[in-house]
């Protein structure tokens, strides 16, 4: 195993932070060639070294946009998704790449293959989930997390899932899951959870003729029932949220579906949404999840063809 400096460390941290850094920072990492990391992930991602640990995980992160899938998904990842759950990552090392994850979901960011965005919100939905178990995050910084993953969520107009060869893009499903980490956190407030189920909403049946097939919609659901769980939203919200759902528009009647592609899509989608969460209500004994979905939810379904 290569061993990296303190002062390699700094350099990588001033890389990554740098203007342009994800885009342009070489990837594999020139002190870590493929074979050395997947011996790395053989050994569980075990570093004796905590400067060489924190250096490993900052030259992963450009590694998260690359368009090869062992690299992008089974290394950098797989290793970066490690390292926080374990815990062996500094703060000064997570917020880094908290900053250079959420610059990377700018609508100015580049992401020419369309790798870089949705693992830019997989991986900072295992910082958000860092940051819930042991706070390091501040206010705002979680504020502005918040803010980019609803927005970018809501933006969202690559549907494609996984492709032999490509492996796993997979927008929605990512999104959702960073919408997840933070709804499981005390510390956001209401305002900010509406913020993120109206993102949520935008994308349980988006315009077009795109049906989703990747089990996006099991992804959707989790952070709305996590989101009820939170008890912070009155009746009145989630009868809004669930009868928008159920409505047709912009088809005049749910019977208009069945003479278009992008009808049927829509049909096909909320469906699969909807019965979801109801699978998803009815495994759950909480009250607050119940005295949210449990009367809205089952007319929902029986609004639907």
């Amino acid at each position: 195993m290569r061993r990296l400096t303190t002062g390699l460390l700094h350099g990588a941290l001033g890389l990554l932070l740098g203007c342009g850094a994800v885009a342009h920072a070489q990837c594999p990492p020139p002190a870590w060639p493929p074979a050395d990391l997947q011996r790395l992930k053989a050994n569980q991602w075990k570093l004796t070294d905590d400067t060489q640990r924190q250096a490993v995980a900052l030259a992963l992160v450009p590694c998260l946009g690359h368009a090869d899938p062992a690299l992008r998904d089974g290394v950098a990842f797989e290793g970066l998704s490690a390292l926080l759950r374990s815990k062996q990552l500094s703060a000064v090392t997570q917020r880094a790449i908290y900053q250079s994850q959420l610059a990377q979901l700018s609508p100015t960011a580049s992401d020419t293959h369309g790798f870089a965005k949705p693992f830019a919100a997989l991986v900072l939905s295992e910082v958000a989930r860092a940051d819930r178990l042991v706070p390091f995050l501040s206010n705002d910084e979680r504020a502005a997390l918040v803010t980019a993953g609803a927005e970018y969520l809501t933006s969202i107009k690559d549907y494609r899932g996984f492709a032999t060869g490509e492996g796993w893009r997979h927008a929605v499903a990512h999104a959702a899951d960073l919408m997840l980490q933070l709804a499981l956190n005390p510390a956001i407030d209401a305002v900010q959870l509406q913020a993120m189920l109206l993102a949520v909403q935008s994308q349980i049946a988006p315009p077009g003729e795109h049906f989703y097939i990747y089990g996006e919609a099991d992804r959707l659901t989790r952070p709305v029932l996590y989101a009820a769980r939170r008890g912070l939203l009155d009746a009145g919200f989630w009868t809004g949220y669930i009868g928008t759902l159920a409505a047709p528009a912009p088809l005049k009647t749910w019977d208009d579906a069945f003479a278009s592609q992008a009808g049927l899509a829509r049909m096909h989608n909320t469906k699969a949404f909807l019965r979801a969460l109801d699978a998803g209500v009815r495994a759950s004994s909480d009250a607050a999840v119940q005295a949210a979905l449990g009367t809205a939810l089952p007319l929902a379904l029986k609004a639907l063809p």
